[in-house]
């Protein structure tokens, strides 16, 4: 018998910051896949660009033409007329390969966040149930939308802008060096290296702000939607200022890393202008000096004067680049991270799709537990033959609904195995295991979508007349046919228009759809009253002819023609056998039916939980 032993929740891996540039490596290939729109843009890019720089200089040939001589009247009429077409050419053309770059571009952007974000969701629903159980779905959620905004965000400031930048940087300051003074190049090369330095060094210093700002975010995002979502929860108990006062403290925090981080931009900002402003001065002052020293014309001086405004426009803007280059990376490192999760439960590469036949089920000497420190299974061992029914009981804790989860295979075991016809669950894949598999849960979660689509889910694409049949077969469709929408009518957040009864007949109706080689009733009728959980027994039953059956149960009578009977007590199996056999043995079981039959008897309802030392009634949330 093979010995798996159970992923610890947070693995290493999982919660690791990720630097910069792995978030960027992550990203490349998402964007590589369509490699030949990529340097096709590029090249629209430095097209632009060389058009750009282009301007000022046919600039310069213009206003020195026009100092010419009265002895070359002609070129007073021929060359700037030339000049000026060629210099609306250049404007045109500059506006032009951009826009092209941008039309090349935007599949490449578009179909990388639909990738990762679709990606992400697969990936989310891959993760085993330990995740979901500990996530927070607020903060998740807007870690994702924060994410996939981020990497449009990153695509477009690094080439549409920062790029851009850099090359006309690169071609003005080659051109200063090659024609004018050094001293234009170095002021201007110096002013470039001390913004960047300066810009970097405090953006890395206020990173921490944002970082800040998108934890206490997400926190107070979680704590709001948790809080709707149990909305009864707060009225019941009239905490609604106390909840208030929650969300408050989130956001009172969040304030102050606000105001800390508005704080430090205005500090950046001043700083960027007073460089640019110093670079710009010296500059025009060499230019000028030029101009009167004869060593340079009138032609010159504007040239160098167009090149710095070219530059000023987006150098003045390269901080916010930065900036928001880097909320990008910081927001798509919690995106990215979410990818890095443990699956922990996976398909192998050899697995194989199941194939229920006779749909025996097998424990074999399973032991499992959630958390190291607390097992919660020990050495089950018990099968259910093909088409027949297994009832397990026990009190509340005993592990009786574990079983369901295992045979879903949303953990894997620690040791021992469970089989189906003999196939271990870790050989097949996961998807063929669950279709071969439907469940009736004690507590139904619905969608909010339509009572149609919630039946429909059960094996989606079935016609309207196979879901009305599925919930005349739950005894539903009566209840649906007297709303005003019928199977039109939204059911609410977690189906929170409907009581508990009509959830748990939407349910039964969706398992009956997916006519499923094996069933699990986890309680199928705990939520219905006495009348009519009498009328679904009897159908779940008839569900359940010739299937391979797992009945949950608390209330004893439901299960007394169960061909096997399975009583756990602190996730063993303490007893076995039919009804019969066990209220013969006098055991564990018997004990329980006798206190069942009391409660019964002083008017209380049958089937309370067996580990209840009072009677309990069932109530239904709605009428």
């Amino acid at each position: 018998m093979r010995n798996h032993s159970v992923a610890p929740p947070e693995a290493a891996a999982n919660q690791a910051t990720r630097n910069d540039w792995g978030t960027i490596k992550t990203l490349v290939p998402y964007l590589w896949t369509y490699k030949w729109r990529v340097l096709i843009a590029l090249a629209c890019l430095i097209g632009a660009k060389m058009a750009n720089v282009g301007v000022p200089l046919l600039l310069k040939s213009l206003v020195d033409r026009m100092t010419v001589t009265a002895s070359h009247p002609q070129a007073l009429l021929i060359l700037p007329l030339g000049l000026l077409v060629a210099y609306g050419a250049l404007r045109l053309s500059t506006t032009l390969f951009t826009e092209l770059r941008e039309f090349v571009f935007a599949r490449v952007t578009q179909r990388a966040v639909r990738t990762i974000a679709l990606k992400v969701f697969r990936h989310l629903h891959s993760l085993s149930l330990r995740f979901h159980l500990n996530r927070q779905t607020g903060g998740m959620t807007r870690d994702i939308e924060r994410g996939t905004r981020g990497i449009s965000s990153l695509v477009s400031y690094t080439l549409f802008s920062i790029l851009p930048t850099l090359v006309e940087i690169t071609l003005v300051i080659g051109y200063l060096a090659l024609h004018y003074d050094i001293w234009f190049s170095v002021i201007t090369a110096c002013a470039l290296v001390t913004y960047i330095i300066f810009t970097i060094t405090v953006t890395e210093w206020r990173t921490h702000f944002r970082r800040t700002m998108n934890d206490l975010d997400s926190k107070a995002s979680t704590k709001a939607i948790d809080s709707l979502i149990n909305y009864e929860t707060v009225k019941y108990f009239g905490n609604e200022d106390y909840e208030a006062q929650r969300y408050d403290d989130g956001l009172q925090r969040f304030e102050s890393a606000a105001v800390k981080s508005q704080t430090s931009l205005s500090a950046l900002n001043a700083g960027q202008s007073l460089i640019i402003a110093v670079a710009v001065t010296l500059i025009l002052w060499r230019a000028t000096q030029g101009v009167i020293d004869d060593k340079m014309t009138l032609g010159d001086l504007v040239l160098v004067n167009a090149f710095m405004i070219q530059l000023y426009i987006p150098l003045s803007f390269l901080g916010v680049l930065y900036r928001e280059i880097k909320q990008s990376l910081a927001d798509m490192e919690r995106l990215f991270l979410l990818l890095d999760q443990n699956r922990e439960v996976a398909d192998t590469a050899k697995a194989v799709e199941l194939v229920a036949t006779g749909a025996e089920v097998r424990f074999a000497q399973v032991d499992f537990s959630y958390d190291p420190n607390r097992q919660i299974l020990f050495d089950v061992d018990f099968t259910i033959a093909a088409g027949t029914t297994t009832a397990v009981v026990g009190h509340s804790g005993s592990g009786k609904s574990t079983l369901a989860r295992l045979l879903f295979r949303f953990y894997d075991v620690n040791s021992g195995a469970i089989t189906i016809d003999g196939k271990d669950l870790r050989d097949v894949s996961q998807a063929s295991l669950r279709h071969a598999i439907g469940i009736v849960p004690q507590d139904t979660v619905l969608f909010n979508d339509t009572i149609e689509y919630n039946i429909a889910y059960g094996r989606t694409g079935a016609s309207k007349e196979e879901v009305i049949a599925a919930a005349r077969a739950a005894y539903i469709h009566d209840f649906i046919e007297t709303l005003p929408e019928g199977y039109a009518t939204m059911v609410g957040e977690r189906g929170l228009k409907l009581s508990g009864g009509e959830k748990q007949r939407v349910a039964i109706a969706r398992a009956v759809l997916k006519n499923p080689a094996i069933l699990i009733f986890d309680e199928a009728t705990s939520a219905l009253d006495s009348k009519a959980e009498q009328a679904i027994q009897a159908q779940l039953k008839e569900i359940a002819r010739n299937r391979t059956t797992l009945v949950i149960a608390h209330r004893l009578s439901t299960i007394a023609d169960a061909a096997q009977i399975l009583v756990l007590d602190h996730g063993r199996v303490v007893e076995r056998g039919t009804h019969v056999s066990l209220l013969a043995d006098d055991g564990v079981y018997a004990q329980m039916w006798q206190r069942q039959q009391v409660r019964q008897d002083e008017g209380g309802a049958d089937g309370a939980d067996v580990s209840a030392s009072a009677p309990q009634n069932t109530v239904e949330v709605r009428a």
